[in-house]
């Protein structure tokens, strides 16, 4: 995880932000996020937006996204690669 011990970067908040919103972390880097977050104004605005962007979806009913809408975000998704 962190390179560093005491902090952890942007580019790890992006990859534990989901981690963090479903309580899945260790309480040392549940820790480590929020430090970041509270002196990073970029980070805390993209954890505000994953957190709206959570509630808008969970929302959705299967019947509110038209076919080809979902049979594309579907074929992004199975096509989209870590780096």
């Amino acid at each position: 995880m962190a390179e560093h011990a005491e902090h952890i970067t942007c580019q790890e908040v992006v990859e534990l932000v989901t981690d963090y919103l479903e309580g899945g972390l260790p309480a040392a880097e549940v820790s480590l996020f929020e430090q970041h977050i509270l002196f990073c104004e970029g980070c805390r605005t993209y954890l505000e937006q994953m957190r709206l962007t959570v509630s808008t979806v969970g929302r959705l009913d299967t019947g509110d996204v038209p076919d080809q809408l979902r049979d594309r975000l579907l074929s992004a998704f199975r096509d989209w690669k870590r780096p």
